[in-house]
């Protein structure tokens, strides 16, 4: 399994010993070594998965990354945080997944809908198996936040970056707070979590 590290946090440096790794389409910025570079498809796979992509906009191509060496990738200088899952599944949000190494298969999910009345779909991203996973954030460090059945978590969906663990995601409307920071115009919604977990989000605001 390549081995994934992290140059300065906005840095994230694969070492490459004839194994591959599968990462977001451009965001190799440089390498050393004998290392191949190909089209990996569509994050999920599949027709059905491809399908769901359209229907949300999404086109979060991955390129698979093979050989000898030592390979450098970052995202608009985002910070880079790794996550170790051991037989384990994650929910990430397509645009924050930088890399995967392992035994990590991923399939798209449909996840419910922004709004009763807008009719547009969200749809996540699952990783699952074993393997490291590299995962972006803007302004700062991934924050961790833990939850469990006595606390539910509710978070502004373009903070949102990942969550594992028994939870439940459900949509809230909750136009108060928003409002009240000028959160701007339509209609406002947050994500609720209930049960036991982890939830991962960004300082910064999609």
């Amino acid at each position: 399994m390549a081995q994934l590290t992290t140059n300065g946090h906005r840095v994230l440096v694969a070492n490459l010993t004839g194994d591959s790794l599968r990462a977001i389409s451009g965001s190799m910025v440089a390498y050393e070594g004998d290392v191949a570079f190909k089209n990996a498809g569509m994050c999920g796979g599949g027709l059905r998965a491809a399908l769901k992509q359209k229907v949300t906009g999404e086109s979060l191509s991955l390129m698979e990354v093979s050989g000898k060496g030592i390979v450098y990738f970052a995202v608009d200088a985002q910070d880079i945080t790794i996550v170790e899952l051991a037989n384990d599944s994650m929910h990430v949000e397509a645009s924050q997944l930088l890399a995967l190494t392992g035994q990590i298969k991923t399939e798209v999910k449909f996840s419910g809908l922004r709004g009763a009345s807008s009719g547009q779909g969200l749809f996540t991203t699952i990783v699952s198996g074993t393997g490291s996973v590299a995962l972006l954030s803007a302004g700062g460090p991934l924050i961790a936040l833990a939850v469990d059945p006595q606390y539910p978590l509710v978070v502004d969906p373009d903070a949102f970056v990942a969550h594992r663990g028994s939870l439940n995601q459900s949509f809230v409307t909750d136009v108060t707070w928003r409002s009240a920071i000028g959160g701007g115009s339509g209609e406002a919604f947050s994500l609720r979590f209930d049960g036991q977990g982890v939830v991962y989000i960004q300082p910064e605001e999609r």
